[in-house]
């Protein structure tokens, strides 16, 4: 069933006397409030919340985009938390304080502030630099704490990775000099692999300590990966591998490798916006660019690099911000049903002249992908 007509919450702000009342606008969120500013509420509570949260923001009409940002904002706190809580429980086991400045990333869409619902945990770790002779003592400190977070939003209800991107593995917890250094392996050659590795890497934003050590990396990234032709050829070969969800007749279709539930189901994360975030991503490595979100990237790519022209650039930000639309709304409308929060969006429930704007922004993420290969 649509929905035909819903009263704006913003008609009630003046009242028939030409006042302002605001309590009738904010009673949405005032209970929701009340909800997360009680004593000793748990991550799993708060995680919880985040539905109604987002079902609140809706009232209020907010984009995707900017409920995006909020649920990335929500996020980021709840890994500071677990950081926090599991720092205090090491203190209490006589583990002492940090033996080594660091900081903590949060990876994938939370670092481009671009969560939506049902999220996993891409994380990593940075350690300041530190004597080979206290690797065990300082390296078996901060697993400690990787396994220890990590597990706290697992329980809280953000899975951990299932490709075990995660500060609790050695290969995404390492000393800023050993990351320069895996950046040089893995630029060095043309390997798949390495390139997806980095690819993985190449979103990141500090969520805790140090954010110093943040910033060398991507000054290292910078100044690293530009000049390695052949991995970043590598790059532009692998968004081959990200089809966007058209047929060769430029019909709205899934690829059959994706199982599709349905026929008329699209994967529109992995063959709308991944298309899209991907070959952003690798325009602003190549013009040495070092804003992480989408939206930023797109903007950058006009106003700081004029690798694409301001026509380009408002499309696909707006292509961006209707897919992550479709996304969320086919999101809430699984939760509702007591479904999973995934990629796929079911077409049968767009309008005629929905699924027209949406092959219409698919061909032009496809367009810019083709951009970003040349």
């Amino acid at each position: 069933m649509r929905v035909v007509h819903q009263a704006s919450p913003w008609r009630s702000l003046i009242n028939p006397n030409g006042q302002l009342d605001t309590s009738a606008l904010v009673g949405p969120l005032q209970d929701l409030f009340a909800k997360v500013s009680a004593p000793q509420l748990s991550l799993t509570d708060a995680y919880r919340w985040q539905l109604p949260l987002v079902e609140a923001l809706v009232h209020y009409e907010l984009p995707a985009w900017r409920i995006s940002q909020i649920i990335s904002d929500h996020n980021a706190w709840l890994y500071r938390q677990s950081i926090a809580l599991s720092l205090n429980e090491m203190r209490a086991q006589a583990w002492g304080e940090p033996p080594a400045d660091y900081c903590v990333l949060m990876l994938g869409s939370a670092a481009r502030y671009e969560s939506l619902l049902g999220p996993d945990q891409d994380n990593a770790l940075i350690i300041g630099d530190y004597p080979d002779a206290r690797h065990v003592e300082i390296d078996g400190y901060f697993q400690a704490l990787g396994e220890r977070f990590t597990q706290r939003l697992n329980e809280a209800g953000i899975p951990l990775c299932g490709g075990h991107v995660m500060a609790r593995w050695p290969m995404w917890r390492k000393r800023i000099s050993e990351w320069r250094r895996q950046l040089e392996i893995w630029s060095a050659e043309r390997q798949v692999k390495r390139v997806q590795q980095t690819n993985i890497l190449l979103d990141f934003s500090p969520v805790a300590g140090n954010t110093a050590l943040a910033a060398q990396l991507s000054e290292g990234i910078s100044l690293t990966l530009p000049p390695a032709s052949l991995f970043m050829s590598e790059m532009a070969v692998l968004l081959n591998e990200l089809p966007v969800a058209l047929d060769c007749f430029g019909r709205l279709a899934s690829s059959p490798h994706l199982h599709a539930p349905h026929s008329d189901a699209i994967n529109l994360k992995q063959q709308g916006l991944l298309p899209l975030i991907s070959a952003a991503r690798l325009l602003c490595v190549r013009y040495r660019l070092k804003e992480i979100g989408t939206r930023e990237r797109l903007m950058a790519l006009y106003h700081a690099a004029n690798a694409l022209t301001k026509e380009q650039s408002d499309m696909l930000v707006a292509a961006f911000e209707r897919l992550q639309q479709r996304l969320l709304d086919q999101q809430r409308f699984n939760k509702a049903q007591g479904e999973a929060a995934d990629g796929w969006v079911d077409i049968r429930r767009l309008r005629e002249d929905e699924r027209l704007l949406l092959k219409f922004d698919l061909q032009q993420i496809k367009r810019f992908v083709a951009i970003a290969k040349a």
